[in-house]
């Protein structure tokens, strides 16, 4: 039987200056320099030169329905940015004199694991909406090669970010072409699917077919070392058991790890999104913008909209077109520029407030120093939204005197000590990758005397949590450490 039913559903939709700015505030230094460049090639009346040219609010009024009004486009910063609480030298890029030189650290790295993937990417075969959430996938793949994050989670971020709508079916096709890419295992969500992408992509003889089967249906049993009752289900002899066991043996549990090798890969430099010195125990935090250049309306776009405004009678069709076409572009370079003051009144209000929560850290340079630090505790301080931070934070780099840092190495999450004492969960997984490192690995320490070891240091935290933070490091359970890794 059919019926009729009347659902109301909220949706929010970002406007495309809405958007422009979001990815503004995402972009690198060297990523926005290029981002600056296109905008001046696609707008003539934006130009590099010093502004000292009249307000657009003076251009005078065009008749006609396409007139573009230009209190409108300042609407969409009243979410990011209040000029009236800042101070006119925070809006500047450096507050240093135009005299002082500013030497940028070095810092080589070889070809990132992402740019090796995303490379790979754009050689493969897929449709633009698959190949562009494929890319968004690879950027939240983290260092040794895992998907952490949620699909659903993600799915969410992009309907916020672009308005996009993306089913979970529209995701799991793009990871699949992601999980394709080299190395083998990348883009795994456990390790249970990394050590069963590796196996899935070897020839399939009686071996390797054994260990995907094992790791695909009996990975608890295998985990467990209860080889019997994996050769018993399987119908195997123990021979074969350990044969199938020696090809998994061979797997690589950190795939993003096995390419960061800088002797064998070509050498790039990352460029600091901000610089902080010491100046006698105090701190400076500035924007590093390295060949940013300063950007102004053209003058003769400027004269050209009041040529046209003071002068009435000879006013045609044609150039009343033409003039309407040059202040469009006018109010736009306007806009463009304004954005670029509320980008950098955003970046530093952000790094500024982080430099103040872990100043210890920039003082001394000791990872011990670095408190606990969450996302939300930054958007408190400056009062932007939690996903501004978040995109501020992605993929930028901070130069100190101690080396260069991306930002989310500031964040970490707080435990307490038997002392009261709140300390940064960093501090806790570095124990527990040190202790492991140590241990012998004939007897490998379980989570339970890992747990016993933390509390005679003074840490109390449950062997749950200890179980989670060695998962987080990627390390097996004791008893797969002893026997494969």
């Amino acid at each position: 039987m059919l019926k009729q039913e009347l659902t109301i559903k909220q949706q929010q939709k970002l406007s495309p200056l809405q958007i422009q700015m979001i990815k503004m505030l995402e972009y690198p230094v060297v990523e926005f320099e290029e981002r600056i460049r296109e905008e001046m090639e696609a707008n003539p009346a934006l130009e590099e030169g010093k502004d000292d040219s009249p307000e657009t609010d003076n251009l005078g009024e065009i008749d006609g329905d396409d007139s573009l009004q230009a209190d409108a486009l300042s609407d969409i910063y009243d979410d990011y940015a209040m000029d009236d609480d800042i101070p006119d030298y925070r809006l500047n890029i450096s507050n240093a004199s135009p005299d002082d030189k500013h030497e940028t650290i070095p810092f080589s790295v070889g070809i990132t694991f992402h740019e090796h993937l995303e490379g790979q990417l754009k050689m493969m075969s897929a449709d633009e909406k698959t190949r562009q959430l494929a890319q968004y996938l690879i950027g939240n793949i983290d260092e040794d090669g895992y998907l952490r994050r949620e699909l659903d989670a993600m799915i969410d971020d992009i309907a916020f970010q672009t308005g996009i709508s993306v089913s979970e079916e529209e995701m799991e096709k793009a990871l699949a072409l992601v999980q394709k890419l080299d190395p083998a295992g990348v883009g795994a969500r456990d390790l249970r699917e990394c050590l069963s992408l590796q196996l899935h992509q070897k020839e399939q003889v009686n071996s390797v077919a054994w260990a995907t089967r094992i790791i695909d249906d009996y990975f608890d049993q295998f985990t467990k070392k209860q080889h019997e009752i994996i050769a018993k289900r399987m119908n195997l002899s123990e021979e074969e058991v350990r044969e199938a066991i020696s090809e998994i043996i061979k797997l690589n549990p950190k795939p993003g790890n096995a390419f960061a090798n800088p002797a064998e890969t070509l050498m790039s430099h990352v460029t600091p999104d901000f610089i902080v010195e010491n100046n006698n125990g105090v701190l400076s935090v500035q924007l590093n913008n390295g060949n940013l250049p300063e950007l102004r309306i053209s003058p003769s776009y400027h004269a050209m909209v009041k040529e046209f405004v003071g002068n009435k009678e000879n006013r045609t069709s044609a150039n009343k077109n033409a003039l309407l076409f040059a202040k469009q572009k006018i109010e736009a370079a306007a806009w463009f520029i304004d954005a670029i003051k509320q980008r950098n009144t955003t970046l530093l209000q952000t790094m500024e407030a982080i430099v103040k929560a872990q100043y210890e850290f920039f003082l001394e340079g000791d990872e011990t120093k670095l408190k606990p630090m969450k996302l939300k505790d930054i958007s408190d301080k400056v009062n932007y939204d939690v996903s501004t931070i978040s995109r501020v934070s992605n993929s930028k780099y901070v130069q100190t005197e101690f080396g260069i840092f991306p930002l989310k190495y500031f964040f970490s999450e707080s435990m307490m000590t038997d002392t009261g004492e709140e300390v940064s969960n960093k501090e806790i997984k570095q124990i527990i990758q040190e202790v492991i490192d140590a241990e012998d690995k004939r007897a490998p320490i379980a989570d339970g005397e890992l747990t016993e070891l933390l509390k005679e240091r003074g840490y109390i935290i449950a062997r749950r949590t200890v179980a989670k933070y060695r998962d987080q490091l990627n390390i097996p359970v004791a008893r797969l450490r002893r026997s494969i890794f």
